[in-house]
């Protein structure tokens, strides 16, 4: 697997292929991009080229030692950290990897360490972490991946090249879709709330049937009896864990009924009207 099946962010790609092409890795990386973006699949995907024996045109080559035992788990210089449980990176955690990263390089010339959703690291993780990025091994490259910038100590960020990843377009996805055989999973409401994050949309694509009812109440609710309704309800009180991505998806689907129609119009000047009307009370 290389780049190319990677969609989206073509900058991004051509900047990390040159950066080891010449030799120019950096001991810290920080990616930066919403939530299901692809940061994590990017991120790995740069930790295989960076330990694959080949440097050719074709990186990683998925056929040397170093690129088996990546794609097989159990490569001794790499290390995948997440948050336990799905809440936090631990302290424990961040003391493992430096136990680790103080050991030289099994196979290759290169450790590469990825702190996902690195954002959840408790405050005494983070600042453990710190002195390891003040002063890194040389063999040693540390990648951090987050969707909520803001969260991490300023310290940290200073000490990394940060690569922000954009969302993808509604084209890309749509291509992706088609090329994996998925399209008929979604609709074009979907693709249009998902914000560009295919990770999003296919955990979306995952609850279809959700998404499809929804969808097809709104477009005939003007002739929807009350039992259809209230199915409805009972389909989103089964979905509340998911209730805002379902609430958001209705008001989409709402606003594209809408848009072309009249109603839309008069809505917009109701609710002018109102605000005036509330503005002149003011003034009373």
């Amino acid at each position: 697997m290389s780049f190319e099946n990677l969609i989206g962010n073509q900058k991004n790609k051509e900047l990390l292929k040159m950066a080891i092409k010449n030799n120019n890795l950096v001991h810290s990386y920080l990616f930066v991009g919403q939530e299901g973006i692809g940061k994590d699949l990017f991120a790995k995907q740069f930790a295989q080229m960076i330990l694959c024996e080949h440097l050719t045109e074709k990186i990683p080559c998925d056929d040397c030692k170093s690129c088996i035992e990546f794609l097989g788990g159990s490569h001794p210089d790499f290390m995948f950290i997440e948050p336990e449980d799905g809440k936090n990176i631990k302290i424990e955690q961040v003391r493992f990897l430096q136990e680790k990263i103080a050991e030289k390089p099994v196979t290759s010339n290169k450790k590469v360490y990825i702190l996902s959703q690195c954002e959840t690291m408790t405050r005494e993780a983070a600042n453990s972490l710190l002195k390891t990025l003040e002063e890194p091994p040389e063999y040693a490259i540390i990648i951090l991946t987050t969707s909520n910038e803001s969260k991490l100590l300023t310290t940290i960020k200073s000490r990394c090249m940060k690569i922000y990843f954009l969302p993808i377009s509604e084209a890309e996805i749509i291509q992706y879709l088609k090329k994996h055989g998925v399209e008929k999973d979604v609709t074009e409401n979907m693709i249009k709330q998902c914000g560009g994050s295919l990770g999003r949309l296919l955990k979306m694509a995952e609850q279809k049937e959700q998404y499809f009812q929804i969808e097809n109440l709104i477009k005939k609710i003007e002739h929807a009896n009350i039992t259809q309704i209230w199915n409805q309800s009972e389909v989103l009180y089964q979905a509340k864990e998911d209730i805002i991505d379902l609430l958001e998806y209705m008001s989409i689907v709402f606003y594209e009924q809408l848009k072309n129609t009249n109603q839309l119009c008069y809505s917009n000047r109701s609710y002018i009207n109102r605000a005036n009307q509330k503005k002149n009370f003011s003034k009373c």
